[in-house]
């Protein structure tokens, strides 16, 4: 049984060429003739397998096409053409915290972010004092998510997400979570979900993480799958092609 399937996948966007923001700018574009767009292809016909239990990464520079692939594949977005399929309970981490409400303490946005992600009251009941102590915000739960630092909000987020018991995570730029002592932590527990067998399927410019958790890399760019190999020959490559851009970028920049 395979874990991931990406088939021939593809996903386009249309950028309009002039910015409107109220009515009135829609009509005075429209009856000028300047409500066109162009076609942005975010990736391009990407395909590939991840089998479960494995651990890949996904390397490229921004706009590449990770993020979308990404979404995709946590089904946020839908593509124009092609497939996905995830086997298993997946566990999106796009951008923790985002479904919290700030007006609600830390205890009921457990409970709220758990039951969008899956579990009823008593499963997030059984966690609840796990996902705390994780966290580290014990003396904290009770006020409100409004009151707590950035940092807090991610950890929190990271914490309800790795305590769902998921058979995939589908990780978008989460592996520095929180302080150096938590980005520590939380990478250790990744590290556990692997060798528990679990698939992970990470986007990220942390390169060293990247290359530490999995023993595969895919790069894309440009909406292209570049190379899909194991990481550190994927990693080592990439890496010599941004120092050749960034080469080329400064001669430009310093001209004739």
């Amino acid at each position: 049984m395979v874990g991931i399937q990406v088939r021939d996948l593809w996903k386009q966007y249309r950028r309009p060429h002039q910015r409107v923001s109220t009515l009135k700018e829609a009509i005075v574009a429209f009856l000028r003739g300047e409500t066109g767009y162009e076609e942005f292809w975010a990736l391009r016909s990407v395909s590939f397998a991840v089998e479960p239990g494995e651990a890949v990464g996904v390397v490229g520079p921004n706009g590449s096409g990770k993020s979308t692939l990404l979404a995709i594949m946590a089904r946020v977005l839908t593509p124009t053409r092609g497939a996905v399929s995830v086997s298993g309970r997946v566990c999106p981490m796009l951008e923790l915290g985002t479904g919290f409400h700030p007006d609600l303490s830390g205890r009921d946005n457990v409970y709220l972010n758990a039951s969008l992600l899956g579990l009823n009251r008593r499963e997030t009941a059984g966690r609840y004092d796990a996902i705390v102590e994780f966290a580290e915000l014990e003396s904290f739960m009770e006020a409100p998510v409004k009151t707590y630092s950035s940092g807090m909000v991610v950890r929190l987020g990271f914490s309800v997400a790795v305590h769902l018991d998921p058979e995939v995570l589908l990780i978008d730029e989460v592996l520095g979570v929180g302080d150096e002592h938590f980005h520590h932590k939380s990478f250790d527990r990744l590290v556990q979900f692997k060798q528990e067998g679990r698939t992970i399927f990470v986007v990220s410019h942390d390169l060293g993480s990247v290359e530490r958790l999995c023993a595969r890399a895919i790069w894309l760019d440009q909406g292209h799958m570049v190379m899909d190999s194991d990481s550190p020959q994927v990693i080592r490559k990439y890496r010599a092609a941004v120092e050749e851009w960034e080469q080329r970028d400064g001669e430009a920049r310093a001209g004739p």
